[in-house]
């Protein structure tokens, strides 16, 4: 078995920190072992003091059921400047096959509500007359593409 993380290079940490935790309903990771923050910690592995950036933020997200993967929000210098190549989908809607395409929908429009007074903003909806598939296409408060399914 691979274990992972998703690394998400951004400006504002602790931002998108609270944000993706809310939005995918996972929780703030604490410092490990006995540091009150972040900076203590990466002080105490040798991580040079000019590569810490806002270190005493929460810059990484934890599954609290532990089945998905820890996400770490990377500051970098420089902003985002092209569509993302990797996605993320946070389906809400349910199975096809078990919930009906008004019920996916309803669920998907009160997440989409959610993330935006989050700070999301709405890019378009994905829905054609006739198919059975419903989403809504957004970004986060840093401009990186997401999809409610």
């Amino acid at each position: 078995m691979v274990f992972f993380q998703l690394v998400i290079d951004c400006a504002a940490p602790d931002r998108l920190a609270r944000f993706w935790a809310d939005g995918l309903g996972y929780e703030l990771e604490e410092p490990p072992g006995h540091f009150d923050t972040w900076r203590e910690y990466w002080q105490s592995i040798g991580v040079p003091e000019e590569e810490l950036g806002d270190g005493d933020c929460a810059d990484s997200i934890v599954d609290p059921e532990g089945a998905g993967p820890r996400i770490w929000f990377q500051q970098v210098p420089e902003g985002k400047v092209v569509k993302n190549r990797f996605h993320l989908d946070i389906k809400v809607g349910g199975k096809r096959e078990e919930v009906p395409l008004a019920t996916r929908r309803a669920r998907v429009d009160a997440k989409v509500e959610q993330l935006v007074r989050a700070g999301a903003s709405v890019v378009r909806v994905l829905a054609e007359p006739g198919v059975d598939h419903y989403a809504v296409a957004m970004t986060d408060p840093e401009g990186n593409e997401f999809d409610v399914v």
